[in-house]
């Protein structure tokens, strides 16, 4: 935030979202009580150096570092803040003074400070611990407001995927030896990640959406939310339909490999310098990219994700719960977790970083790649365009060109092949595919909707013993 931006919060006051705090030389015994309660209501700032009635008495130099170590230490710590939280205070200069700013997103979760529930009002922090009522209001909200956290009590061990949690203590290892998650067993993982639930509305326990989504088999998946889809498309040649395309509907692990590698193979990775150091502006680029489209989507819409590679840029879209309108000014915004139990599996395994620490990345290397600065709006369709250098152009076309090449000798070897009634899996066989749903949805099926193939039984287009024939007039 930009000390300008600060200044006009200041002059508001304190509220319902907003908190001061003096903190001269050492934090007040009760900043994490105001973290805690922010996490359980809207959210909110915290501003270290600022007076109740508003004057900026700024942090002694000397305490600005180990004051920032203390808050980042103390929210991974669950003796005190329970689930943990990654917040990152911000250093602000006003009025010749060190201020901290610290912004708080809503939480998804109820969190507890040394054992306590607190929530926010306008006048200040209220521990409700002993509140039942007040308690399973906050827990029903958190529920119903956000959509990860829905409960789906007949989803078992078996529907998910062992793989993909071992998958996960792997990687969690790599980044941090003594990670907790990596000696537990799948069921203490899944409810130490808040993705094994109690449902405080029927009283029962189970898997949530975000657990389904990111472990869960394709056709648990499927039979949860059956619209999942994400939609990666290569349209540069052919612009009224496509050059090339991924339909992933998978889990959110192995969609983020997916994306990542169609990325890799259509867009370039010119040399790039940071400090004495190549990097990847590509990856850096795109891995925000990415794992913004899986971890803030809005699950239970309908509205299929999109990454279409164009000639000159590349757009995203997908389904949001917006928190504000129009498009995002990286100086002037407050960022919001719209899945953070999705979020912080991703940040456990690198996948991503701090909340709204992607969109200054973005800002950061995307000048450099494609020449502008990335645009990013926020609707109830978030869209992001990012461009992309003039080679991605030419390369794009090549493949294009290459792939068109191939796909129509594909065709001429099929349209001759079932002169004679053949199966899929003949077909397959014939030209050396193993991918069924690849075959199906890129090959098989364009040439059923161009009328060159035709069901041997139109009634019974599911059948098993369905066989392809060439339209006699399609030669």
């Amino acid at each position: 935030m930009t000390p300008k931006y600060i200044e006009q919060m200041i002059k508001q006051g304190e509220g319902l979202t907003m908190e001061f705090k003096q903190a001269r030389e050492k934090l007040n015994r009760n900043v994490y009580e105001t973290i805690c309660a922010f996490l359980n209501r809207q959210g909110g700032v915290l501003l270290l150096g600022v007076a109740d009635n508003g004057r900026v008495t700024g942090i002694t130099p000397e305490a600005v570092g180990p004051m920032k170590k203390d808050i980042v230490t103390t929210l991974h710590n669950l003796q005190k803040i329970n689930p943990p939280v990654y917040l990152l205070p911000e250093e602000v200069m006003l009025e010749n003074e060190t201020v901290l700013c610290i912004s708080v997103p809503e939480s998804s979760q109820v969190h507890f400070c040394n054992g306590r529930i607190f929530d926010r009002g306008d006048d200040g922090d209220f521990d409700i611990t002993g509140h039942s009522n007040r308690v399973a209001e906050l827990y029903l909200r958190k529920q119903s407001t956000y959509s990860e956290n829905r409960i789906f009590p007949y989803v078992e061990m078996t529907d998910l995927r062992t793989d993909l949690l071992e998958r996960v203590r792997h990687m969690t290892r790599m980044q941090r030896r003594d990670h907790p998650w990596a000696d537990m067993d799948d069921l203490e993982l899944l409810k130490s990640a808040r993705l094994f639930q109690k449902d405080y509305a029927t009283g029962k326990e189970g898997m949530s959406l975000a657990g389904v989504l990111l472990f869960g088999r394709d056709e648990v998946i499927a039979g949860v939310v059956s619209h999942h889809r994400t939609d990666a498309i290569l349209r540069v040649h052919d612009l009224n339909r496509y050059d090339d395309r991924d339909d992933i509907r998978t889990n959110l692990i192995e969609s983020y490999d997916r994306l990542m590698a169609f990325v890799a193979k259509h867009l370039p990775d010119p040399f790039f310098l940071e400090g004495d150091m190549r990097v990847s502006l590509r990856d850096r680029i795109f891995r925000e990219v990415v794992a913004n489209m899986l971890i803030h989507r809005e699950y239970i819409n309908p509205f299929p994700a999109k990454l279409i590679i164009h000639g000159d840029r590349v757009t995203t879209e997908n389904a949001n719960k917006p928190h504000g309108s129009g498009v995002i000014d990286p100086n002037n915004f407050s960022p919001y977790p719209k899945n953070p139990l999705i979020a912080r599996v991703f940040k456990e395994i690198a996948r991503a970083d701090e909340l709204g620490s992607g969109v200054r990345n973005l800002y950061h290397y995307c000048t450099s790649y494609g020449g502008k600065s990335p645009v990013l709006e926020e609707e109830n369709i978030f869209r992001m365009t990012i461009a992309i250098p003039q080679q991605a152009t030419q390369q794009a076309t090549q493949q294009a060109t290459q792939q068109a090449t191939q796909q129509a000798e594909r065709e001429r070897t099929i349209l001759a092949y079932c002169e004679i009634p053949r199966t899929r899996i003949e077909i397959q066989e014939k030209i050396g595919i193993k991918d069924r749903e690849y075959f199906r949805s890129a090959i098989l099926q364009p040439l059923l909707d161009k009328g060159l193939l035709i069901l041997t039984d139109p009634d019974k287009p599911k059948s098993p013993n369905q066989k392809y024939k060439t339209k006699r007039d399609s030669q």
